[in-house]
């Protein structure tokens, strides 16, 4: 009896599984959607805010456009401006620059001139007078030589003429400076070359004398009388000499030939001609190196730059700069380069710092040939054809 109510007990259990089993599954078939309704779900086109389902074909796939990037608007490049071209002047004409600088040469050179009237205006000229007017002359560096003449002939006018007032004793003065300074010399520059090459000046002197600068404002002078000029920066030693002279010529418009700083200035004027033949310029103006006229080696190099030069126009000018200041030690210059070049003009520098305005008399004797160009100041036109007269004025004014 036991037996069967242990096997009921089983039975029951078992079939109160079987039914609660029953229910589960049963619920859980009407939960699932039918099999059609699945694949519609799996085909169906998921459109995602950001990216489509990675199940998807890229086909079916829906992308939405990007955003257009917001459109910044780039200023133009703004090109720099272009340099401006070099201005070039327009020097002054020369013809009455010494006029212009009268003023200025009576105040250095006055006492020369007030000296000799102060003498010959006296009532009496005695042999101590005479005296005076040669020492005058004397201390203007006028040299013994000219101013035995210059004595001579006041002598003899005043005593001829009879001369008793000041005015008269300055009129017969200006004729004796003006006749010994020789105003019939041929002051005029020597520019024009022949068989259509270029004039070639040659400007040679002692170191300190203002060379560079001369020939700068020379150009200057030659651009105001409409010649077309090529400089040659023959000085290699000095090493702004170069430069410097660059610079003159590019304030003007005229181009330079240089070489390197210590090569043979010797083939830099070679070159500086060779251009000015090819461009057909009028002038070519060549800057030699500033030597001392007692160095023998260096003044045999300067005969050689003219040789060289030579080869391709011949030299039409050579002028000597002198500085006006060192009195009778330009004679000397004079002398050693007359011999070395062959000097056809001088140039007087700094005449407006000296007193002793009587240089330009002995050095025109000393070498017999003219004074060209006077230099009166600082100036970039301050270089100016040389006048007797106008000298002569400006001494006894």
């Amino acid at each position: 009896m036991p037996t069967i109510a242990l096997f009921l007990i089983i039975a029951a259990v078992v079939v109160v599984l079987g039914i609660g089993a029953a229910l589960v599954i049963s619920r859980g078939h009407q939960d699932l959607p039918p099999v059609d309704e699945v694949d519609a779900i799996t085909t169906e086109t998921i459109k995602h805010p950001e990216r489509p389902e990675p199940h998807l074909a890229e086909d079916d796939v829906v992308v939405a456009p990007p955003a257009e990037a917001p459109v910044v608007e780039r200023e133009a490049p703004v090109a720099p401006p272009e340099p401006e071209p070099p201005s070039v002047e327009r020097p002054e004409a020369p013809q009455g620059r010494l006029v212009r600088l009268r003023a200025r040469l009576s105040r250095s050179q006055g006492s020369l001139g007030k000296g000799l009237l102060a003498v010959l205006g006296r009532a009496t000229l005695d042999d101590a007078a005479w005296e005076e007017i040669e020492d005058t002359l004397l201390a203007a560096d006028v040299g013994v030589g000219p101013t035995d003449e210059l004595v001579a002939s006041l002598k003899t006018r005043m005593r001829v003429e009879g001369v008793k007032d000041p005015d008269h004793a300055r009129n017969v003065l200006r004729g004796e400076l003006v006749g010994v300074i020789n105003p019939s010399l041929d002051r005029s520059l020597a520019s024009t070359g022949a068989g259509g090459k270029p004039g070639v000046i040659l400007v040679v002197g002692v170191n300190g004398t203002g060379k560079t600068t001369t020939v700068g404002r020379l150009a200057r002078v030659l651009v105001a009388e409409d010649k077309s000029v090529v400089l040659g920066a023959a000085d290699t030693f000095r090493a702004a000499a170069a430069d410097q002279l660059q610079t003159w010529g590019e304030r003007v418009g005229v181009p330079t030939v240089r070489g390197p700083e210590g090569g043979d200035p010797a083939s830099v004027g070679f070159e500086a001609v060779q251009r000015g033949i090819a461009d057909g310029v009028d002038v070519v103006l060549v800057d030699t190196a500033g030597r001392l006229h007692t160095k023998s080696g260096l003044m045999d190099e300067l005969g050689k730059v003219k040789r060289v030069i030579e080869k391709q126009a011949p030299v039409t000018e050579v002028l000597l700069v002198i500085d006006a200041t060192t009195g009778q030690n330009g004679l000397t210059q004079a002398r050693v380069f007359g011999e070395v070049v062959e000097v056809t003009g001088i140039v007087l520098t700094k005449l407006d710092g000296t007193a002793k305005g009587g240089i330009v008399i002995a050095v025109q004797r000393e070498l017999g040939v003219p004074v060209k160009f006077v230099g009166l100041g600082e100036g970039v036109d301050d270089l100016a054809p040389f006048d007797a007269e106008e000298f002569v004025d400006a001494l006894l004014s």
